[in-house]
């Protein structure tokens, strides 16, 4: 009835042979993308320390040339959008959405320096007294940054 000589395809050992492959491509790419996930975050959390820094210095430089007296913006200029950020703040990777990670913690308040953190709220730190701000989160050191 069927000819064998008609018949195509693949053997059971040759798709045992691709699984077994793919699965070891696919226990090599995994740790990849978990290291890559983290590298991600790492940079955006820079990248937003960076803009938050540069826009208190620009604040604390126009302070100076407006004014004649070169000051930190206050906590709550930090926090008004428009006096030193032109749109909100930005959110630290590193904190939990519950937890506030747009919002600006009072370093002063609070009572700590940079390379602390208070709790779990708040995703930022701010000092006005010193214009140093750090992320209010230990995962990855990056309150030391």
């Amino acid at each position: 009835m069927y000819s064998k000589a008609n018949q195509k395809g693949f053997t059971l050992i040759e798709l045992v042979i691709i699984i077994v492959i793919l699965g070891i491509l696919a226990a090599v790419a995994i740790p990849k993308y978990q290291d890559i996930s983290s590298e991600a975050r790492e940079a955006s959390c820079r990248a937003s320390l960076g803009g938050l820094r540069s826009a208190i210095t620009i604040f604390y430089a126009n302070q100076a040339v407006t004014t004649g007296t070169a000051t930190w913006p206050t906590h709550a200029e930090l926090s008004t959008i428009g006096m030193v950020m032109e749109q909100s703040i930005p959110k630290n990777p590193y904190q939990n959405d519950a937890n506030y990670p747009d919002s600006v913690l009072d370093a002063d308040a609070a009572s700590i320096t940079k390379g602390q953190n208070s709790g779990t709220n708040c995703g930022w730190a701010y000092s006005a007294t010193t214009g140093e701000i750090w992320a209010n989160t230990a995962v990855a050191s990056e309150n030391n940054w």
